[in-house]
Order: C-alpha cells, then structure tokens, then sequence
C-alpha cells in the first residue's frame, strides 16, 4: 500500500518509514515532495484530528482520486498549562513554526514549575483518507514528565525535555529502537498497521 504523507516535515516521514520496515509492515510513506510539496494548512481547528483532516483534504488537490494519503497531527500536552502547546505546539512560539524557539519556550514558561508538578503526555492522530471521502484515525498517547532542562541529541521537537514513565532518558536520548516501540506516534502506527494488515487479508 502507498501512502502519501501531508507533511513537510522530514523527520515524521522518516520515523514512519522507519516504524513501517521495524514492523514489516507492507506499506511505501511517499513524501509531499514527490507531488510538489506540501500545501500550506493553517492548523486553526482546535483538535488534533481536524489539523490533520485539513491536512489530507489539502495534498488531495495534487493527487490522483484513487491516492490514500497520510496526515499526522500531534503534540505535547502540559497538565500544569492545561494542556497547552496541546495541538499549537508546533507552532508555541509563533507563526514561523520554529522547533528551536519551541522548546525554548516551553522550558521557560515551565522553569518556576516544581518537579513533583511537570506531568505531560505526547499525543498523536493518524488520520487516513482514501478514494470517495473515506476516512480511518488513529490516536496513540504516551505519559511522561518534563525536565529542567533539554537533553540529549537525537530526535526533534520536544523529545529532549520529555522523559517517559518508567524511563530515566528522555525521548532524545532513548534511541530510535526504543522510541519506535514505546512512542506516541508509535502506539498510533501500531493501530493503523493493524488496519493496513486488515485490508491485505
């Protein structure tokens, strides 16, 4: 199965492909840039489901009627900040979407938060829409807590200043080995895996 991905954002390509071939699942992720890249979405709907709904229904214009397309819409949720970045945190620090200035921020906005008071979780829809507006989402979550401070030099995002529940590393520092098992995009791959097994049958 080929599936169009509705990012610009290499690194959730990346992952994907890389969750796909660790789980031999059969499934090609075919980047925006092969159909002229991405078209711009203004992620204003307030869920993490209708970000990526917009997504899809965007790349669609530049594909074939048949085209499966690929939407991922997710982030991390603060329970000290109600929930926020929540479904802004790719864009927490303004409009530019700048991972850097991101992370900066929310390090600082968190830097007066005690430890015992730093709970969070990773959140992540997949959402698939296929021929004649058919549509599959898939959500997987992963709990943790934030630190002081970034750390470690792999992954991207936030991943350096979240460490899992029953982890002492953060997603930055874990591997891909581990984070593709244990990740929220992870979990939500693992159902939508599922479902592309299914459709083989």
């Amino acid at each position: 199965m080929k599936l169009f991905f509705a990012s610009g954002n290499p690194h959730k390509a990346a992952e994907l492909q890389s969750l796909a071939d660790a789980g031999a699942v059969p499934v090609q992720i075919v980047s925006a840039r092969v159909v002229g890249g991405m078209p711009a979405v203004e992620e204003d709907t307030g869920t993490f489901v209708g970000n990526a709904r917009k997504k899809v229904l965007a790349l669609r214009s530049r594909l074939p009627a048949d085209a499966w397309i690929l939407a991922d819409d997710s982030g991390v949720c603060v329970d000290a900040l109600g929930g926020e970045p929540g479904v802004e945190s790719a864009y927490y620090a303004g409009p530019d979407g700048d991972p850097v200035a991101n992370l900066a921020k929310l390090v600082a906005v968190m830097r007066e938060v005690p430890e015992t008071e730093r709970e969070a979780q990773f959140r992540c829809v997949l959402l698939v829409g296929g021929p004649d507006g058919a549509e599959e989402i898939f959500e997987g979550q992963c709990g943790g807590r934030l630190l002081l401070e970034p750390r470690g030099g792999a992954g991207f995002g936030y991943d350096p200043l979240f460490v899992p529940h029953g982890y002492t590393e953060t997603y930055a520092e874990l591997g891909d080995a581990v984070k593709n098992r244990i990740s929220h995009r992870a979990q939500a791959w693992g159902r939508l895996a599922e479902w592309i097994r299914a459709r083989g049958r």
